[in-house]
């Protein structure tokens, strides 16, 4: 155990009374502590031995105290000050406190309450704008006649925005060919959103499916591919050309490319294929954009050939995506081209238009492009194009679309290879759902005629081309999945239940239906799987597992079922027949997959069970939920563990994890599942357990509702906490520990023991030990520390007992103790102030002493710059702002019978003087000021503020004249200073801060001072004019200032104030 600890272990048994104050370093002696419970010893004068003042001058406080190796306050040397000492002469200013009737001035701030008639009045009720109009006659005349109109409805010039109608604007557009770009810009965006939202959000887009698509199917095989390579005849002076020679020049180029002037690129990887694609991909916008029309085409029939090729088979899905994305650029392309031809200077075409909208060019050269498209001899370049542009139907007539789509599932038949043709039908589902959705009949259709050609896929022509590439069959038929999942999907949008049936009645009737029930669990909804689980468990046990693995089957049932609920009385039975089959898997990876989905299934419907019964058999349930949990988990580490397979399975261990804590919120039963932490000890790797208990603990303070002093949780989250916190080296950026410390602070706010206030000290004794590397984490111990020692006031009413005393007096050495050990010196100042504020509201005066004495040494080492969220800003505005923060606590402070007369106000002067200013700041003055108020606030018969069973000066000295008279040599000694300081800003570039410093001081005296001592008025008024003396002043201020005052010689003890009022003039702008 730590000393630290071991003297706080002392102190709370009562082994070891409170007679010191241990720091964690070295336990050296740092307080005095009186066991007396009275505070009789704190009524004694304070008197010096020596000539029986209140203090003698080795206690007085001098301006330019020595400096840090100096003699300090009570063993000063007498001899001549060298450092800081002022040495012109100066008229000394005798300080009066004004006598303050704090209850009076409460009562005279109040606002005045006055009834309000609401009548027609209501905060929410809209308002009525006035609007005026004022129309000025003759100058000369001086008159005007002012008309006024009041509207609650009044028209605003810039809500209505012209829509482009106007004469203007069309003369504008006619003229700016750049704004009728920007029209057919802003329609065509339009235009877009309407085409995206032609399906709802639920239906999951193309593009969130082509990532995955891509990094799955990849090769290591060469590739190859044919590049166009055309002449360059025809392409200089086509602008001259006469329109028949246009024409032969393209046919010249189509035939061009018939020939064969194409390069095949061979023994290319995959990268290089991919990088050649997306070449050809900018190739045909740069062609595009020089008005090479036929490039462009050559260049899409020619990336469309590319799919008939299946030389390297597992490569094929990735080379549909990246083909048919050049295939949505030509289609775009052509389709904006002829929308382009429907838009002149008048008019645009709006986005639902009809064909009849259409401008015959726009329809001469749509039809020229179907035409071209038609003349291309092979069938699967001729579908692609067509497919790709199929929108363009929209030009030409109502019914071209819902005529081409049929045309072009016909054309598929003629498609022999199996996986080539399904492709190519999900291309055609893919553009018939962007253009037409509602046309169902084509997508069914495409459905039954792939159902019709299924049985090809086991058929000899196939087996013989996977001999030839040596492919087996387990890997040709997941090549499947990505189209047909595609082309399932499309179909069950939106389908009705009777539709759904008859394609799975019709889907079983085929053998070897393994690929084809995985699409249809993958594509359909989840409900409809859910409620006929067992008719698909059914399926899945015929299914021949020689080509498509049954655990995939069920690995996509079991994502279904995470989704969606099946029929309760088959959860049970579901779940055995599944962990039949997965349990027996031999491939780790395998069954990890499979693993990782079953277990949210245990976790999410067992868990319902638990809420729906909560009432009835909670006992009952909770073993239930626990012992099928236990199971899933103890087989997942049986299978894990062997060869170390779990270091190439973190990914699906952390989801089984989250899946896990996601459907358990009571972590009472969590942790008492026997294989949790078992299962935990699976992440080996550091970075990984890490983000584990990162995960445990995010999810422990989202759901955990009531603090907790659970053993079982405690326990557990303490080794998770622990885990975290051993994570933190010096390579560990200030963000990862901010976020760790965030997580360990919340478990710690939820951890209460109630009224067992030591057992509750004794876990942040514990937790100081654990996590002393993360000093967010040891802020918020001392705090709670604190919190639990004001608690025990709370409960003792404020009158502690023995027992409690002493308790709160380790309370208070733990603070002390550990507030040492953190690195900011702002949050070391705080917390020192802080815990000696608790300290002192516990009758803790020796110990409080020892937190104020403790902050005042701790403020000559203040840096000129600290660190402010990564910038270094000047830290003496927060030190000012920890001062006023130290002053106001200072004024209840007792004396302490052997240091003096208000010892810690002149040793906090004494730093406060030695501590090195920046040459152009007025902090310090800033601060004196601030020490001008506290002494006159200690100064009155009652201050303004108490802690309850704490006795302060005002109690104490009971207004004795001698300790007045100390107060005012004090304030004397500052207000020289302050006045010292003005002194030395009489340059011109210090002007306006001594303008400003003045007036500061003047409020200051006219605020805390009496005024009607002539010495402190004739002051007043030296620096009322001080202020105004160089023209620095802010003249609105300085009359304000004066309303003021001129208010409050009103009152009946203030009417000194208004002979001073007539001394203070304004001065003029002139």
């Amino acid at each position: 155990m730590a000393p630290a600890e071991v003297v706080t272990r002392a102190v709370r048994s009562g082994e070891l009374p409170l007679t010191s104050m241990a720091s964690a370093e070295n336990e050296a002696c740092a307080v005095r502590s009186v066991a007396c419970a009275s505070q009789a010893w704190r009524l004694q004068k304070v008197l010096c031995g020596r000539c029986g003042a209140a203090s003698c001058p080795s206690q007085t406080w001098r301006p330019g105290g020595a400096g840090r190796g100096g003699v300090r306050m009570g063993s000063r040397a007498d001899g001549p000050r060298t450092s800081g000492h002022v040495t012109g002469k100066m008229a000394v200013f005798p300080w009066h406190s004004r006598n303050r009737n704090y209850k009076a001035e409460f009562a005279s701030c109040r606002l005045e309450a006055v009834p309000l008639e609401f009548g027609d009045y209501h905060p929410l009720k809209p308002i009525t704008v006035t609007e005026s109009k004022t129309k000025k006659v003759n100058r000369k005349g001086s008159t005007s006649s002012t008309s006024s109109s009041s509207s609650s409805s009044v028209v605003d010039p810039l809500s209505s925005v012209l829509d482009g109608t106007d004469p203007l604007s069309m003369f504008a557009a006619t003229a700016d060919p750049a704004a009728l770009a920007a029209a057919m810009d802003s329609s065509r965006r339009k235009r877009d959103r309407d085409d995206n939202s032609v399906v709802g959000s639920d239906f999951e887009p193309w593009a969130n499916k082509r990532g995955e698509i891509l990094a799955r199917y990849t090769t290591t095989e060469k590739l190859s591919i044919n590049l166009f390579m055309g002449s360059e005849k025809g392409k200089a002076g086509t602008a001259t050309l006469a329109m028949s020679e246009k024409v032969r020049t393209r046919l010249e180029e189509l035939d061009d490319f018939e020939e064969g002037s194409q390069k095949e690129l061979l023994n290319l990887t995959q990268q290089d294929y991919v990088n050649r694609i997306e070449e050809l991909n900018q190739s045909l916008k740069d062609a595009w954009a020089s008005d090479q029309k036929v490039k462009a085409l050559k260049i899409v029939i020619q990336c469309s050939k590319l799919l008939s090729d299946t030389s390297v088979i597992q490569f094929y899905p990735s080379k549909f995506v990246l083909i048919t994305d050049i295939l949505d650029t030509f289609g775009k392309l052509v389709y904006e081209r002829i929308f382009s031809m429907c838009v002149d200077s008048r008019s645009v075409l709006p986005d639902h238009f009809f064909p009849e909208n259409a401008n015959d060019t726009a329809k001469e050269t749509c039809l020229n492009w179907f035409f071209k498209i038609a003349s291309i001899r092979e069938l699967i370049p001729r579908f692609y194009v067509e497919a790709s542009i199929l929108k363009c139907n929209k030009f030409l007539s109502k019914t071209g679309i819902s005529e081409c789509l049929p045309r072009l599932t016909c054309m598929i038949r003629g498609i022999g290879d199996p996986l080539v043709s399904v492709y190519a039908r999900a291309y055609l589902c893919r553009v018939g759902m962007e253009v037409a959705p509602h046309l169902k009949e084509t997508l069914n259709k495409n459905f039954f005629d792939f159902l019709l050609t299924f049985k090809q896929i086991h058929g000899d022509t196939v087996q013989n081309q996977l001999v030839v590439q040596g492919v087996e069959l387990p890997s040709y038929l997941p090549l499947y999945p990505p189209a047909m999942d595609w082309i399932f999907q499309c179909i069950s949008y939106h389908a009705p239940e009777a539709l759904l049936t008859e394609m799975m009645e019709r889907c079983k009737k085929l053998g070897n239906n393994a690929l084809l029930l995985n699409s249809v669990m993958s594509a359909f909804r989840a409900e409809f799987i859910a409620t006929r689980s067992m008719d698909f468990i059914g399926m899945i046990k015929e299914c021949d597992e020689s080509g498509f693995p049954k655990h995939l089957l069920f690995r996509s049932l079991g994502l279904n079922l995470a989704l969606a609920d099946p029929p309760e009385s088959d959860r049970l039975q579901i779940l055995n027949e599944a962990w039949k089959v997965i349990t027996k898997l031999k491939n780790p990876q395998d069954y990890i997959n499979c693993a990782e989905v079953w277990v949210e299934y245990t976790c999410k419907h067992f868990t319902d069970t638990l809420d729906a019964y909560m009432l009835k058999c909670i006992a009952t349930v909770h073993q239930s939920l626990k012992r099928e949990v236990n199971t899933v988990l103890a087989d997942v580490i049986k299978h894990m563990t062997p060869d170390r397979a779990f270091e190439d399975s973190y990914p699906q261990l952390q989801l089984i994890i989250k899946k896990v804590i996601a459907h358990f919120h009571d972590f009472s039963v969590l942790f008492s599942v026997e294989k949790f932490l078992p299962f935990l000890d699976m992440f080996q790797k550091e970075s990984v357990r890490v983000e584990v208990c990162k995960c445990i603990m995010d999810a422990f303070i989202k759901h955990q509702q009531e603090p907790t002093k659970d053993p079982v949780i405690l326990n557990a989250l303490l080794h998770v906490c622990k885990t975290m916190h051993d994570s933190v080296n010096a390579l560990t950026l200030e963000d990862e520990k901010r976020m760790l410390s965030y997580l360990i602070n919340g478990f710690i706010k939820m951890v209460s023991f109630g009224r067992d206030f030591e057992q509750q000290l004794s876990f942040y004794v514990e937790s100081r030990s654990m996590f002393c590397n993360l000093e967010p984490v040891l802020v918020q111990l001392i705090h709670s520390v604190n919190r639990l020692a004001m608690e025990t006031r709370k409960v003792m009413k404020g009158n502690h007992s023995r027992k409690t005393a002493a308790f709160v007096r380790a309370c208070v050495a733990y603070c002390f103790i550990t507030i040492p050990s953190l690195a900011g010196i702002f949050t070391r100042l705080n917390l020192y102030l802080h815990s000696g504020q608790v300290a002192l509201a516990n009758q803790c005066l020796s110990q409080a002493d020892a937190f104020f004495k403790a902050a005042i040494s701790l403020v000559p080492e203040v840096p000129k710059m600290i660190n402010i969220d990564g910038k270094m800003r000047p830290s003496e505005s927060f030190l000012l702002e920890f001062l006023c923060n130290f002053f106001s606590t200072l004024l209840i402070v007792p004396d302490h019978p052997e240091h003096g007369v208000l010892f810690l106000v002149r040793e906090l002067l004494n730093v406060i003087q030695d501590y090195t200013w920046e040459d152009n700041s007025d902090e310090k003055i800033r601060i004196y000021t601030c020490v001008l108020h506290l002494l006159s606030a200690m100064s009155q018969e009652t201050y303004l503020y108490h802690i309850d069973k704490v006795d302060s000066n005002d109690s104490l000295y009971g207004g004795d004249s001698k300790f007045l008279a100390e107060n005012n040599k004090l304030c004397e000694t500052v207000m020289a200073q302050i006045l010292e300081h003005l002194k030395t800003l009489a340059k011109d570039e210090a002007l306006k801060r001594q303008s400003s410093l003045g007036l500061s001081f003047f409020n200051s005296i006219l605020a805390h001072g009496d005024l009607r001592n002539n010495k402190l008025n004739q002051l007043s008024v030296n620096l009322w004019h001080l202020a105004q003396r160089h023209g620095c002043a802010d003249t609105r201020t300085m009359v304000k200032t004066l309303e003021y005052i001129k208010k409050q010689s009103k009152q009946p003890d203030m009417t000194h104030l208004t002979e001073l009022a007539l001394r203070l003039p304004l001065q003029t702008r002139t």
